[in-house]
């Protein structure tokens, strides 16, 4: 997962975030890690991603079996032909291996500046899914809704995969539960607290559908390191700050916010540090409870160039990750049958 900030005080530049974290995306790929996330936000100070289509653009030119996606981008400020087109061409580009997730954004500061009214985010947002499908069937369509009319359009060229690339929405709510179930996506449930994938589960076989069908996908944190008491604080203070920029967005938007990393010196919950036999028991531990298709951890942290911490994730995808899906592969094998 990448975000490419730059807070004000980093001992390396814009340019170098960029550049270094699509190193860091060539050596993953070639690791063999599956999917690679980029995420949105707008008029950040430390350059916070705006716009995933242009990184997703390089990624794909210098891999070749990584899947790209997002977690998530913010459907009410795109306009959906213009996605269907970027994403088409995304996806005849990286050969057929994009993804797209998608979410309501909540931040006041990104409406207020787009122009948009907040209260339209849902309609935008359920409308953007429906054009995305039309637009992606390969032929002529027309459109009518509240936000958005189209009248009789063919997008060309087409995404490499039949239909479109997988669509993944954010579920947070039985609101976001609902819409998910409605339109038939993958999942990407912003934290694995309360009921909301129990919710999910059920409102899937309410709709005669098998949840198994579809992915789960999270994003968590994992650091691997023999020594966290040396390379944990660093992180710490990095994550302290990531949070309080998420904080800040949440507090406005009347939000409940994350809590900070504590001062304690330990981990606090949802970030899992140390060694690798320590990661692979507490990775492997999380997915098999909560049924997790996806996990994504971190590239890097703001404040720390990524080519600090590429050593860590490189640690994560050659020793750790195969662990992990040995161990689930295992765990989830039915007796007798085919796995």
């Amino acid at each position: 997962m990448h975000d490419f900030r730059c807070p004000a005080g980093s001992g390396y530049s814009m340019p170098d975030v960029y550049a270094q974290t699509l190193d860091q995306i060539e050596m993953v790929d070639a690791a063999g890690l599956d999917l690679v996330w980029f995420t949105e936000h707008h008029f950040i100070e430390d350059g916070y991603l705006p716009n995933f289509v242009p990184v997703a653009a390089a990624a794909a030119a210098r891999t070749r079996n990584i899947r790209i996606s997002t977690a998530v981008a913010l459907a009410p400020f795109a306009h959906p032909l213009r996605l269907a087109e970027d994403m088409a061409i995304l996806d005849n580009i990286s050969g057929g291996r994009m993804e797209l997730g998608l979410g309501l954004g909540y931040a006041p500061h990104e409406f207020r500046a787009f122009g948009i009214p907040q209260p339209q985010r849902v309609s935008r947002a359920e409308e953007c899914v429906e054009i995305l499908r039309l637009a992606w069937a390969g032929e002529r369509f027309s459109f009518s809704g509240k936000r958005f009319t189209i009248d009789d359009v063919l997008v060309a060229p087409q995404p490499m995969q039949v239909g479109g690339p997988p669509l993944w929405l954010a579920i947070t709510s039985d609101a976001s539960v609902e819409r998910a179930v409605r339109f038939d996506t993958h999942v990407l449930p912003l934290e694995l607290g309360g009921s909301v994938l129990d919710d999910w589960r059920a409102a899937t076989r309410s709709y005669d559908r098998d949840p198994n069908r579809r992915r789960v996908g999270i994003l968590g944190s994992v650091l691997v390191t023999d020594d966290p008491e040396r390379d944990w604080p660093p992180v710490r203070d990095a994550e302290r700050y990531r949070l309080g920029v998420y904080r800040g967005m949440l507090t406005e938007a009347g939000n409940s916010v994350p809590v900070a990393p504590d001062d304690d010196g330990r981990p606090p919950e949802g970030f899992i540090v140390g060694d690798v036999s320590h990661c692979v028991e507490a990775l492997t531990r999380l997915i098999l409870e909560f049924g997790i298709t996806d996990f994504v951890t971190w590239g890097a942290s703001p404040g720390i160039a990524p080519a600090v911490t590429t050593p860590m994730i490189e640690r994560f995808a050659r020793e750790v990750v195969p662990q992990v899906k040995a161990r689930v592969s295992a765990a989830t094998e039915v007796p007798g049958g085919d796995g």
